[in-house]
């Protein structure tokens, strides 16, 4: 049986979790209210909870939370007799995360598509465009398949 990590340690993760999001393009305050909740025992957290947990104010845990829940990589539940708002990690939250950079790359796609055809699809811009929005397909398609066949092989 493993030992459990000290408070220091899980800190410490939760920082270094963070700091990946945040290199990813997360926002840093909601990356670090995401690498709590990741590791909280329940997947559940209180505003206040978040706030100690990660010595942080009230308004930095609102406004990560607000960004959280419209992205949908949270939600908010009230647990039996209790009057306070609890914040529920996603279950697939990773794939969710996913699915909304594979909408990027549709739009980046879609963009690229747009550049070529204003530049001429035979000029040196267009070519580089078109070569732009071709990978941006590919990548867009394989990726929608991996978060699919994750999903069938993963179902929750």
């Amino acid at each position: 049986m493993t030992a459990e990590p000290s408070p220091e340690a899980v800190s410490q993760f939760v920082e270094r979790f963070a700091g990946v999001l945040t290199n990813s393009g997360v926002p840093t305050m909601s990356a670090r209210v995401m690498g709590a909740m990741l590791v909280s025992p329940t997947g559940t957290m209180t505003a206040a909870e978040l706030a100690e947990a990660l010595t942080i104010s009230q308004p930095a845990v609102s406004g990560a939370v607000r960004q959280l829940l419209q992205v949908s990589f949270i939600s908010r539940e009230r647990l039996p007799g209790s009057r306070k708002d609890h914040y529920r990690i996603r279950e697939d939250v990773f794939a969710a995360i996913l699915e909304r950079r594979n909408q990027a790359l549709s739009e980046w796609e879609s963009i690229s598509r747009s550049g070529a055809t204003l530049f001429g699809h035979d000029s040196p811009v267009g070519t580089r465009l078109t070569e732009a929005a071709d990978f941006f397909a590919f990548i867009h398609t394989d990726l929608e398949q991996m978060i699919k066949h994750w999903r069938a092989e993963n179902p929750r």
